[in-house]
């Protein structure tokens, strides 16, 4: 096998959904898909060839264990597999594949042959199937078939472009490639559910531009600190991009509103103001969507009530999304784990300006009558011309400054 030029190790791809698209559309997305790959794989130093095949990418390169780790990060990718790819010929597709398989057989093991054939004429997956499974009991005396829970499983597909042999999967994230949705705003915080909520967005093709209102001294100490940590753990789930997050500082607003004297409805107004500045920044931006971790019933700003309050700042042409409005802490906290943001210990996250009591169910007459009080308007002005920016690259933070 290592003595043909024909036969080499490679990495193989699967996307899922991606099949339910019109053809034009389809082809947009494998074309994205196919890009940020290609970046992502040189984003770590890595080249690479890849190429496009129905319902298979393959990625041709001299580490095939780095890249196919490097894929498996990538949006829009249900699977990955260092594979031995073999010319469209059935026969050698069995002998790779039984080579492959007495590599890891032993016996007294179980075995099952997973086989696919896709355009290739004169043989169906059932019998490329059976006969792979006839030369792998050829040469490895002992083992047994087993098609519910096999101890080891080799994969066969037989393709028109070649045959494809491999023996494990990484999964993928799944979802659409990014960069196919448009780009969105995500309100980025210290916490666990706005890193979640963003991740979630991205998975769905959407490219992040992160906002985070700085509440300064007013903010524990270790809130500026977490929210660049999960800035950073957010880019290393796009390779190869450069992702920027526009800082504002609140302090100014959290002097008014405590020298204002007002209480009960404090978290609203913050929240409001949060909003207010998010949505000045996306139009000028020409983000297409602002997006919050929100949770209903988390704490008191996230009643269905409050909800509606808070949110009728943002113009209607702007959507306001909550991806994990409907999700139990622990499901979030299991995403959390798995994209890098949880922290057992994440330090001083506290806000000095919370209440004892804060309104769980705010009336709009209320809370107008309550931002009278304050310079909204001169305050928001001041807030966007000072803000700064942090950029993260593949998972570390690069550079802070003045926009």
């Amino acid at each position: 096998m290592e003595g043909s030029m024909e036969i080499h190790e490679a990495v193989m791809v699967r996307f899922g959904e991606l099949f339910l698209k019109s053809e034009p559309v389809m082809k947009y997305y494998i074309n994205t898909l196919t890009r940020n790959l290609t970046a992502a794989i040189e984003a770590e130093g890595m080249e690479c060839s890849v190429e496009q095949h129905r319902g298979r990418i393959i990625i041709r390169g001299d580490e095939p264990d780095r890249i196919a780790q490097a894929a498996s990060r990538v949006f829009g990718i249900v699977g990955v597999s260092r594979c031995i790819l073999t010319p469209p010929d059935r026969e050698i597709i069995e002998e790779t594949a039984a080579r492959l398989a007495a590599e890891k057989l032993t016996p007294g093991m179980s075995f099952a042959v997973r086989a696919k054939r896709s355009g290739m004429e004169g043989f169906s997956s059932q019998e490329l199937g059976a006969s792979t499974g006839a030369r792998i009991f050829e040469r490895c005396p002992g083992i047994r078939v087993d098609l519910t829970s096999p101890d080891y499983e080799v994969f066969a597909e037989a393709r028109t472009f070649g045959g494809i042999v491999y023996d494990s999967q990484i999964p993928g994230p799944g979802g659409l490639p990014l960069g196919t949705q448009g780009k969105f705003l995500s309100l980025l915080s210290a916490g666990l559910d706005s890193p979640v909520a963003t991740w979630m967005m991205m998975r769905r093709g959407c490219v992040p531009v992160f906002f985070h209102c700085d509440g300064g001294r007013y903010a524990g100490a270790d809130v500026r600190h977490t929210t660049e940590k999960n800035l950073a753990a957010l880019s290393a789930w796009c390779p190869g991009r450069t992702v920027r997050m526009t800082v504002v500082p609140l302090e100014p607003f959290y002097d008014a509103l405590v020298a204002s004297g007002i209480l009960r409805t404090r978290c609203i107004l913050c929240k409001r103001f949060m909003l207010r500045a998010a949505a000045a920044f996306a139009l000028r931006e020409e983000v297409a969507a602002i997006m919050t971790g929100d949770n209903i019933g988390q704490v008191a700003t996230q009643t269905l009530v409050n909800l509606g309050v808070i949110q009728d700042v943002v113009p209607q042409s702007i959507p306001l999304l909550r991806p994990l409005l409907t999700y139990d802490k622990e499901e979030i906290v299991l995403r959390a784990r798995m994209i890098g943001t949880f922290r057992d210990n994440a330090g001083d996250l506290g806000c000095a300006v919370v209440p004892k009591h804060p309104s769980t169910a705010a009336k709009p007459d209320e809370i107008r009558e309550d931002e009278s009080c304050i310079a909204l308007d001169e305050i928001l002005k001041e807030a966007l011309a000072h803000a700064t920016v942090v950029q993260a690259y593949n998972g570390k933070i690069i550079e802070d400054s003045s926009i």
